[in-house]
């Protein structure tokens, strides 16, 4: 048996009660970033679905010819798919996930987005066109300066971490048009929303979550909340049980509205 999926990365289910949660990874990324904050939250009480967005947890091949629509429409499909088991839903990205959560809440009926090490712009914002010529001569860049792990606290975490070594240059160029988008649609954005930022992020800089909330002109309720002592990946690095409790805490606030 041939996996195309790599093992350990496959999308996940875990049944709960009538509130569900879809979780979505982040760029190169895979579910297995979010299948821990998956597992508490379904611990206590809530349907959760980790999603698997287009051409992930393959090979960068796959990712190569994936667009940004296919990754909004694998929010889409993964919406369509949970709201057959729940009542109401709530957005939980990690990263790019962030981005799609954020643009997504404006598409579909949702309860709330949890937007986790979200950028606003790329680490290097180079102009659209630069990067596509760019493209086309190189396919890979690296995904920073530094040893592969060096920024994260848990280093048994990142040992059994995984996502594509390299960011195919093709596919930074779909982040960035998503980005855009993401851009253009935060006053759009009218539902409570919590963003969550490590402040030892060295690759999505804090003040991409400043200028976030700053943008969200129109949401009913937002909060923007800093932890320390964890990279990126904050989902699955040191500080990753204090995020899942403000995510839990964020969607009981929101869920005692609907109860009143």
């Amino acid at each position: 048996m041939n996996n195309q999926i790599i093992p350990t990365t496959e999308p996940f289910f875990f049944p709960g009660g009538r509130t569900g949660v879809l979780l979505t990874h982040g760029f190169t990324g895979t579910p297995k970033e979010m299948r821990w904050m998956g597992d508490y939250l379904n611990k206590q009480g809530l349907t959760c679905l980790g999603i698997r967005l287009n051409g992930h947890a393959t090979n960068p091949e796959d990712m190569r010819r994936s667009r940004w629509t296919d990754w909004t429409a694998s929010i889409e499909d993964g919406f369509h798919l949970l709201s057959g088991s729940v009542d109401r839903i709530y957005f939980v990205g990690l990263s790019m996930g962030g981005v799609l959560s954020l643009l997504m809440s404006t598409r579909l009926d949702v309860a709330g987005v949890v937007g986790i090490s979200t950028p606003y712009h790329l680490p290097k914002d180079y102009p659209l066109w630069l990067m596509k010529l760019y493209s086309f001569f190189v396919k890979d860049s690296p995904k920073s300066k530094e040893m592969p792990g060096a920024s994260w606290f848990d280093k048994d975490a990142f040992s059994s971490h995984i996502s594509y070594p390299k960011n195919p240059l093709s596919s930074a160029v779909q982040l960035k048009l998503l980005l855009n988008e993401m851009q253009n649609a935060l006053p759009e954005v009218r539902k409570p929303v919590l963003l969550i930022h490590s402040k030892d992020d060295p690759y999505v800089l804090p003040e991409n979550m400043e200028q976030i909330f700053a943008g969200l002109v129109n949401a009913s309720d937002k909060t923007k909340l800093y932890v320390t002592g964890s990279g990126h990946v904050v989902t699955r690095d040191a500080a990753r049980g204090q995020v899942f409790d403000l995510a839990l805490e964020f969607i009981r606030k929101v869920e005692k509205q609907f109860e009143s």
